[in-house]
């Protein structure tokens, strides 16, 4: 194994000084064996999170096939002035260029000017900054939320003929594909073909598990009908899914079952989706969104021009398509 696919689990478990020792070592190491060392600072949302979990590991995958790249991966643990602080470190550290999945998606413009002001490239990575400046050395690398929750809410539509209540479980509102996940499915249900779908509950599950097994037990107990739970990602539905067999609801398509839908296609959701749980669900591609942030932070570190936007197709996967998504899984 690489030594520069090590990096990640050394820095994890290391103070900022010890890890700002090791890298030194590392990119001398990788440069006495005759290459020039890149280093790359990412900064993620967050570690505990199963999509997440998945892109940090196909960037440590790629970076392996990257001779002379090192990653220096951060926890920002959810929290906004961590991350400023993960930047301030890459910074410090002489980074080459840093990628960062934000925290925050209305709160990056600080993120934005330390990099510029440094004279570091910066790539942000899989969720779209509000205000993603016209800059030459600043890139988004992700998919187009606008077709999330589109593709979901469509299929859904189709499954219910139509027609039927829904309620929406959402992400965290301070992340940009939260809201425009929703908004996908507000807008799909306001459709000529959609136009017997009635939206009659919405609340943030924020992108968790047990919350969104808390959000529609509560509903269930309260006595709301409802004949799909739209998600804004896997986990939530997969929460869903365990509160429904947990009430004893009938879960699927058809009079009297609910339907649930995700998005990510995550192995989780493949598994439940197999099961006969989940009806349909969307694949974000980890491994595509990884490979462009970090061959875009290295064109933009190497004083070349890249494209300020690199969308990533999302894929509607149902239980007739599965099978070529498990099988790369």
């Amino acid at each position: 194994m690489k030594i520069e696919y090590l990096v990640h689990s050394v820095f994890a478990a290391a103070p900022r000084a010890v890890r700002a020792m090791l890298l030194t070592a590392l990119v001398t190491a990788t440069m006495t064996r005759g290459a020039a060392a890149t280093t790359i600072g990412v900064s993620m949302a967050l570690f505990d999170d199963p999509f997440l979990t998945q892109l940090r590991q196909s960037l440590l995958e790629y970076a392996t096939r990257k001779p002379g790249l090192v990653l220096q991966i951060e926890d920002a643990q959810g929290e906004v002035g961590k991350q400023l602080s993960d930047v301030q470190g890459f910074i410090a550290d002489k980074a080459d260029a840093i990628v960062v999945n934000p925290v925050d998606t209305d709160a990056t413009l600080k993120l934005t000017a330390l990099a510029s002001t440094a004279g570091i490239a910066l790539v942000y990575l899989n969720r779209l900054p509000a205000d993603l400046p016209p800059h030459a050395r600043v890139a988004f690398v992700g998919s187009d939320e606008r077709l999330s929750g589109t593709l979901e809410a469509k299929a859904v539509c189709k499954l219910l003929a139509g027609k039927g209540q829904i309620v929406i479980l959402m992400g965290d509102l301070a992340n940009q594909a939260a809201r425009q996940r929703t908004a996908d499915v507000e807008d799909v249900i306001k459709t000529p073909e959609c136009a017997g779908m009635n939206l009659v509950e919405k609340q943030s599950g924020n992108w968790e598990r047990i919350k969104a097994f808390d959000l529609v037990s509560g509903w269930i107990n309260a006595g709301l009908a409802f004949d799909a739970v739209v998600a804004n990602n896997d986990e939530m539905a997969l929460g869903a899914i365990e509160a429904l067999k947990a009430a004893g609801k009938p879960i699927g398509a058809g009079a009297g079952k609910v339907l649930v839908a995700g998005v990510d296609g995550t192995p989780d959701a493949l598994v439940q989706m197999k099961a006969g749980n989940l009806a349909v669900t969307v694949f974000q591609d980890a491994a595509g969104q990884a490979k462009g942030a970090i061959d875009t932070a290295l064109i933009l570190a190497a004083g070349e021009k890249a494209e300020p936007i690199l969308w990533v197709p999302f894929e509607l996967i149902t239980p007739a398509t599965i099978g070529r998504y498990a099988a790369s899984r």
